[in-house]
């Protein structure tokens, strides 16, 4: 899959409920996912969302890779090889970026002053320690967005005409600290021409209620990673951020 073409599918529904993006993206987006044409129209849309693409480029520029090289774009959403080893200063330069596309600069100032050790440009990291709406202003940052803006894992437990039957732990905050806890079925609206071979027993990726991707194995386990690492060093950096001294 084309990178261009995966950056969409997690793209796609930020775009539709008007969070992010240019106004006129989703038929870009959704002709990439479909038809797998109108790549360049589509990277040019994806140029446009605010916080995408501050990541991408940073990964991109660690390893010498394009932004919409296909393990560039799998690293943010997913997760692979790519995060590791970003230091805070390269986390710090990132967070400047952020600010050029939106992020307060005195609240990127207190993040940058507060990051964890070993951050990752992932975007669990990035719902978790940045915060959901920081950049545009247009999400409320509550923990149900969070649960809804993390890139989820979801077992495929029975397919309908236009509908998942899902099961997933969900995103809690208990005593200040981040975590994934229980596991839930819910049903979730699926385009069966942005997922023609889903099957009951297969994963899918979730992202505000939008299966974007069928996963495989070893996908699931990277997204499943990096998750759980995200959330540690995101934990880790709240609590600096808690502890801080009031002005």
């Amino acid at each position: 899959m084309d990178g261009v073409e995966l950056g969409a599918r997690f793209s796609l529904a930020t775009n539709r409920l008007k969070y992010c993006g240019p106004a006129d993206a989703e038929p870009r987006l959704y002709r990439a996912i479909v038809e797998r044409d109108g790549l360049a129209e589509a990277a040019r849309a994806l140029s446009g969302f605010e916080a995408l693409m501050p990541y991408l480029a940073a990964i991109a520029a660690k390893h010498g890779r394009a932004p919409f090289d296909r393990d560039v774009v799998e690293a943010y959403w997913i997760g692979n090889r790519l995060l590791d080893g970003f230091s805070a200063d390269e986390f710090r330069a990132l967070l400047g970026a952020l600010v050029q596309r939106g992020l307060p600069r005195r609240f990127a100032e207190r993040l940058a002053t507060h990051l964890p050790e070993r951050p990752l440009p992932h975007h669990m990291f990035h719902v978790g320690y940045v915060g959901v709406g920081h950049v545009t202003g247009h999400v409320e940052t509550t923990i149900e967005n969070m649960e809804l803006c993390r890139p989820a894992w979801a077992e495929v437990t029975e397919v309908r005409d236009r509908t998942l039957e899902v099961r997933k732990p969900s995103l809690v905050l208990d005593e200040g600290r981040l975590s994934l806890k229980g596991t839930g079925v819910t049903e979730l609206p699926f385009d069966p021409r942005v997922l023609p071979d889903v099957v009951v027993g297969r994963s899918v990726a979730v992202h505000w209620r939008w299966p974007t991707l069928v996963l495989s194995p070893s996908q699931r386990s990277a997204l499943e990673e990096y998750t759980l690492r995200s959330l540690a060093q995101a934990n880790e950096g709240l609590a600096s951020l808690r502890a801080e001294s009031p002005r």
